[in-house]
């Protein structure tokens, strides 16, 4: 692969996962706005963004094109509509968690969704793991059980965000499409509820949009540009760049949204947070160093001395 190609994916990638990372922010703005408000215009304006993206990149065609496939292709129409809902949920849960101070715990969960991802390939797709790479399960199982423990319950948050976003990985699969016109495809699925939902609100007097200022009318509109944007970055380096490579940069989000958690909006970050992390930063560590070349290297003389 040319280094010039490389760089260009790295840094693509890498602002993907930085703007995934401050998100919090945007969603901070809109703290005086609930959560199913926020997700409803989130999922409107990101589709019309997205028609409009399609219409300048001269895609449209390809869109329709799709849409028609799906009356012979049902199985990836259903992956589609799954792969729709899975995401909305992890919107959903996501916005609520941030406005409600549990950004720790959203972190968390996207720390733990690429063991996840890799589970659901172990387990749908047969992939095989290393010893090394089911270590890694095991710490992070640990660091997710001092948690629970010391919370006195389940952490669910970051359960659900890793839970979500890995079976939406698992459901993108079968779904083969350009990103763009994946993304307007999950989004219009849901888009009909989401124009309902807004109209139930208009009609109740409830909305936000149109009712609150300019500024938070522009930061509702502007909810489909800050979630179309990054996953477009995302899917243009990803295809530059390799996955051993991209494993590692997507730690990069869920690490700045721990720093905003406890720097700028003081949520508490407590000795049993703090040992949780060690576990699922050391599983992560483990886990991303078995992807690599040296590793696979060791492997082999380990494997060979061994008579393996």
């Amino acid at each position: 692969m040319d280094k010039n190609e490389t760089k260009i994916g790295v840094i693509q990638a890498g602002i993907s996962y930085l703007l995934w990372g401050i998100l919090p922010i945007y969603w901070k703005l809109l703290g005086n706005v609930n959560p199913d408000d926020i997700l409803a215009n989130r999922i409107f304006w990101s589709f019309v963004f997205m028609i409009i993206v399609l219409f300048f990149s001269k895609k449209l065609k390809d869109f329709v094109s799709v849409l028609k496939g799906f009356r012979q292709n049902r199985r990836e129409m259903y992956a589609l509509i799954i792969a729709s809902f899975l995401i909305s949920t992890n919107w959903f849960i996501y916005i609520w968690a941030v406005n409600n101070n549990h950004m720790i715990e959203t972190s968390l969960g996207y720390y733990i969704n690429p063991l996840v991802s890799v589970l659901l390939g172990m387990i749908f797709f047969k992939e095989k793991l290393s010893v090394a790479q089911y270590a890694s399960f095991a710490i992070a199982a640990i660091g997710v059980l001092i948690l629970a423990i010391s919370y006195g319950k389940f952490p669910w948050i970051s359960i659900i965000l890793a839970l979500s976003f890995g079976v939406y990985g698992l459901a993108k699969k079968i779904i083969k499409v350009d990103s763009s016109v994946g993304l307007t495809l999950e989004t219009m699925v849901v888009t009909p509820f989401a124009f309902v939902y807004i109209l139930f609100l208009f009609f109740k007097g409830e909305q936000a949009l149109f009712t609150g200022g300019i500024g938070s009318d522009l930061l509702l509109i502007g909810a489909g540009a800050a979630t179309a944007l990054p996953l477009l970055y995302f899917a243009k380096g990803a295809q530059k760049i390799p996955l051993s490579m991209l494993g590692l940069l997507q730690y990069i989000a869920p690490t700045i949204t721990l720093i905003l958690g406890v720097l700028v909006y003081g949520e508490h970050f407590t000795k049993h947070h703090l040992q949780a992390f060690i576990f699922i930063w050391s599983a992560l560590t483990i886990y991303s160093f078995s992807r690599t070349k040296l590793f696979a290297n060791i492997e082999a003389r380990y494997r060979k001395g061994f008579g393996l």
